[in-house]
């Protein structure tokens, strides 16, 4: 049954002392337990949740969400004892990568369980299955009893929130509740691993790198390879985040390189951007400021700019910028999953 917020705003619940927490965790699990939907944290970023199992209650993250009818949801659970139920088998490549990196921000994908709903996979026979590190959701996931389908709180192909009050400008009006667990502390969505693959592939970078994937796997044998391409493609996705555009603000963003502040301007002005409409995000190599709309620096570290940038983008749409540039990543392992999120915002 559809949830009736129509000239209603999500209730908002605080998490940061025991009470509150406990209260916000019944009254979440209170809502899933009905077939509702909610908005809760976890480390990478805020999703919409809904019971995993109950096909009608993940239709309506799709409805509310706009998201494509091919893009798969990820399910989120706590321990791998309920990740099993919701898999046709549990090789062992899955143990050695819950083993080294779970809970936190891995999803491994593997053949469907029957009793995962088709609205999950998006038709598809394989489902993404994460256990996430946020004490809150797990909270909610144990007090449900199920696992949790739960993509980024946010219209489809928008910038994922990382935080409550990001959550309520997009969804206030939407939906029943909203957590607000703090910030999110990775920042950006989960590193997805294709198991049915072989070589296991990597379909969508995240803060978990290659080189730890391989280093897990190594005295297995078992190999993992590089797939995180963009595609456009129709059928069933066997993750989410590939999509040829995703994570965009309202601004047009741009990724520029510059030796200096001299060659920015040159740069924008050769592609007629106005510089009193444009926002500038740099790490290294800073602009003063002067005629910009505005300049706000990441430290040059990649966990602290993954942590950063979504929340910078929000902020950038909210002060109306009609430009966002950013400054060009390192090409490294440790900055790829930042530099997908940010090609695809600027397809």
């Amino acid at each position: 049954m559809k949830p009736t917020t129509a000239g209603k705003k999500a209730e908002i619940l605080p998490t940061h002392n025991a009470a509150l927490f406990r209260t916000a965790v019944a009254r979440a699990a209170e809502l899933l337990r009905a077939g509702e939907v909610a908005a809760l944290p976890t480390e990478t970023v805020y999703g919409l949740a809904a019971n995993a199992l109950d096909a009608r209650a993940v239709a309506r993250i799709y409805e509310i969400k706009g998201r494509p009818a091919n893009n798969p949801i990820i399910v989120h659970v706590v321990g791998r004892e309920m990740a099993q139920r919701c898999v046709a088998n549990w090789p062992l490549a899955a143990d050695l990568l819950a083993e080294a990196f779970w809970p936190g921000p891995l999803t491994l994908v593997l053949p469907r369980s029957a009793e995962i709903p088709d609205m999950v996979t998006a038709g598809g026979e394989t489902v993404g299955v994460r256990w996430p590190s946020h004490p809150f959701i797990q909270a909610v996931i144990r007090q449900c009893g199920f696992p949790l389908a739960a993509p980024s709180a946010n219209p489809s192909n928008r910038v994922s929130p990382t935080n409550a009050e990001h959550v309520g400008k997009y969804l206030g009006d939407k939906i029943r509740l909203i957590v607000d667990g703090g910030q999110s502390q990775v920042g950006i969505e989960s590193t997805v691993v294709d198991l049915t693959a072989r070589p296991f592939r990597v379909l969508r970078p995240g803060m978990i790198h290659l080189a730890s994937l391989r280093a897990a796997l190594d005295k297995s044998g078992l190999e993992i390879a590089d797939d995180a391409s963009e595609t456009g493609a129709a059928g069933p996705l066997r993750s989410p985040g590939r999509l040829l555009k995703h994570y965009s603000p309202k601004a047009k963003l741009q990724i520029l390189s510059w030796r200096d502040e001299e060659e920015l301007r040159t740069k924008i002005g050769g592609q007629k951007l106005p510089l009193a409409k444009t926002h500038v995000i740099a790490h290294t190599v800073i602009p003063g400021g002067g005629g910009f709309a505005r300049v706000s620096v990441i430290p040059h570290d990649a966990e602290a700019f993954a942590r950063a940038i979504y929340a910078e983008l929000h902020e950038s749409d909210e002060a109306g910028a009609g430009w966002i540039v950013v400054e060009a990543l390192p090409d490294t392992d440790e900055w790829r999953a930042i530099a997908d999120r940010l090609k695809r915002a600027a397809a």
